[in-house]
């Protein structure tokens, strides 16, 4: 093997499940066997990756069992290993997975709860941010809203899902039927919360963040509520701190 670039690919395959002869030739029993030595690196690897899941994802794994959750981590983890050393930074492609993993396709509302989720844990890591104080709102600035913000639509209450599926929760089953939300999702002081937004604050929301521009976020919500009251959707914001300055480019 002639590079480094390509010993570390040939570990890569083998730790996946991939061709192991590359990087078989490059490791030495000792007393113990290639492939006895590479199968313990690869079921560390899997282990390691499942449980990163399994702490990213624990509403998931109640949904689905445990069992089947490190079947279909599996599967993943072979799939999209990391790019990178944080495996906090790792999981973002797993509802899109989900949503075409043919063994849990019948839960229509799991890629969407894995979602939710996954925006929890980008609020958990996100840097901080100082929110606008109220009175900066005099002077035109472009505006952002808080690194740690997520906004997620779905067709299915998946909010109701999630507290439904809390260890400490009762046994209250979730209507399915109940409608979509829109949802909020951000890190409030040190603890990560979500709340439900109406169409026209998602919309106003959305906008915001393409934008960075008041008037537009405004006319973003007056065009799904012609009689939104926007006072208080900036009232919201700014009570949330989840609206910032916009950083320079």
């Amino acid at each position: 093997m002639s590079t480094l670039r390509e010993l570390q690919s040939g570990f890569r395959a083998a730790m996946l499940g991939g061709d192991a002869g590359a990087a078989a030739a490059a490791v030495q029993s000792d007393g113990l066997g290639v492939d006895a030595r590479l199968a313990i690196y690869r079921h560390h690897v899997l282990t390691s990756l499942t449980t990163a899941l399994e702490a990213t994802f624990p509403v998931v794994v109640r949904l689905v069992d445990p069992r089947f959750f490190r079947y279909a981590a599996d599967r993943f983890v072979r799939e999209h290993p990391p790019t990178g050393p944080c495996l906090s930074e790792y999981g973002a492609a797993l509802p899109d997975f989900l949503a075409r993993f043919e063994p849990s396709r019948h839960l229509a509302y799991l890629p969407d709860v894995a979602r939710l989720e996954w925006a929890m844990n980008v609020a958990l890591h996100a840097p901080d941010a100082a929110p606008v104080p109220p009175e900066a709102l005099r002077e035109p600035a472009p505006l952002a809203l808080h690194p740690s913000l997520t906004l997620l639509q779905s067709p299915w209450p998946i909010d109701t899902i999630w507290h439904a599926s809390q260890p400490e929760a009762g046994d209250d089953t979730v209507d399915l039927d109940a409608g979509g939300v829109h949802l909020q999702i951000w890190r409030s002081t040190d603890d990560v919360v979500f709340r439900r937004l109406s169409a026209a604050a998602f919309a106003f929301h959305r906008a915001l963040a393409h934008t960075a521009c008041l008037d537009a976020a405004a006319q973003a919500a007056l065009s799904i509520a012609p009689d939104a009251d926007l006072p208080s959707l900036i009232r919201d914001l700014l009570a949330d701190q989840a609206l910032v300055h916009r950083p320079a480019p």
